[in-house]
């Protein structure tokens, strides 16, 4: 089976993580896409496999060099898909030879992928792109890194005159909602580094990402009856509304890029007794991550100071950069970019304006980078991925398996 078609098999299963279930994982789609995944690992002949009540899936392809230390590299993708949108019933098509145009992904509905808006069509050409029909997410982020990693150790499997050390791979539940890493049995993985298949566009290479929190903030404030309210009402909503318009309006997603952080609310729900703001909190630098916390807290207290009582704040950590596990050991970065010149890829190596279950492995003791899994606009209909990026992907894990082995 190609990687191609081994894609297009995996898109089927709805595997959309819910982070209200408070289950791993998240929902029964993905242990039933794990246990398709562990009889493929059987049957390609890989040893070690394991799936766990939790969803990990891991296994090894044993190393076929002797009298050698070789390190034990692994490769890692997620099982889920976002909660964004639908990932049921996805229904790709092949999109051959694209030719500049627009792409009609849904007639009937008049939705349309078109360069005007995704500009990034136009750097592929002549290619051949994986598209959904509109209605639902394609799930290239991540079914595309599991598809690659498959196809890879299939590849080194069919080809024993390639040397390499011990593979080991993973599939983990969850990494949408952020608990991918959580369950994540480090020492059983038993790799000396890894990397997350959980990029975007071919090239990219990361081991830069966002310091991250997430903040709840509860307004409590006083009903009455409103023709009689004067000196007596106190509105929450209103009081939740002043503290929003306190931050710097520049600081938000929608004003940030490259390094910037920002503050993002993401909830509002409220009525006059009480409201709650929920926000996230995001930087790469961990001084600038840490004052922005503190700002949060200085605001609740000024909110305070004026309603007294009215506003409590808890801000909970959620991850970190792991750039300061990954500087001790930039070689595995090295070797990452050396793959991918073997596979005439230009490495892109920026930061994540986001994070990757990398990032918390990396702070459980495995240095684990991020390498592109090749598709663009994640997360909605507009969502595709060009077979070329698949499969040089794919060809960057079995450079990095020959590069580990050649450099021991």
């Amino acid at each position: 089976m190609n990687i191609v078609d081994r894609f297009l098999q995996y898109v089927k299963f709805d595997t959309q993580s819910d982070e209200l279930t408070n289950m791993t994982p998240s929902t029964p789609g993905q242990m039933i896409f794990a246990e398709h995944l562990e009889k493929e690992l059987r049957d390609l002949g890989l040893e070690e496999i394991t799936l766990d009540e939790n969803g990990y899936l891991m296994a090894t392809l044993p190393s076929n060099i002797s009298g050698k230390d070789v390190p034990t590299v692994g490769f890692i993708a997620h099982l889920d898909t976002s909660p964004d949108m639908s990932g049921r019933h996805v229904s790709p098509r092949i999109v051959q030879n694209y030719d500049g145009g627009d792409i009609v992904l849904n007639s009937a509905q008049g939705i349309v992928l078109s360069p005007s808006e995704f500009p990034e069509l136009l750097n592929y050409l002549g290619q051949d792109l994986i598209v959904t029909d509109g209605t639902t997410l394609l799930g290239a982020d991540d079914k595309a890194g599991v598809a690659e990693i498959i196809a890879a150790v299939d590849y080194l499997k069919q080809h024993p005159e390639i040397k390499h050390g011990k593979i080991r791979v993973a599939f983990n539940p969850d990494e949408e909602i952020g608990q991918g890493a959580h369950k994540f049995d480090v020492q059983r993985f038993g790799a000396d580094w890894a990397y997350t298949m959980d990029g975007g566009e071919v090239g990219e290479l990361e081991f830069e990402n966002f310091n991250a929190a997430v903040a709840k903030v509860t307004f409590k404030g006083r009903n009455v009856h409103p023709g009689y309210a004067k000196h007596k009402m106190i509105n929450s909503m209103r009081i939740a509304n002043q503290f929003v318009i306190m931050l710097p309006r520049w600081e938000t997603p929608e004003h940030t890029e490259d390094y910037e952080g920002f503050y993002h609310l993401v909830s509002m729900e409220g009525t006059v007794e009480q409201t709650v703001l929920t926000y996230i909190i995001r930087d790469h630098d961990r001084d600038r991550f840490e004052r922005r916390k503190k700002e949060l807290e200085h605001l609740a207290r000024k909110i305070n100071n004026e309603f007294p009582n009215c506003c409590t704040i808890e801000i909970k950590d959620q991850y970190y950069n792991m750039r300061e596990k990954i500087e001790p050991v930039m070689h595995i970065i090295e070797i990452a970019e050396e793959a991918m010149r073997r596979m005439d890829v230009t490495p892109k190596v920026q930061p994540i304006r986001g994070g990757t279950d990398g990032a918390q492995l990396s702070f459980k003791g495995l240095p684990c980078p991020n390498i592109f899994a090749g598709g663009l606009n994640f997360h909605g209909r507009y969502e595709f991925v060009p077979i070329p990026s698949m499969e040089k992907a794919a060809g960057t894990i079995v450079e990095i398996a020959k590069l580990v082995a050649e450099r021991s």
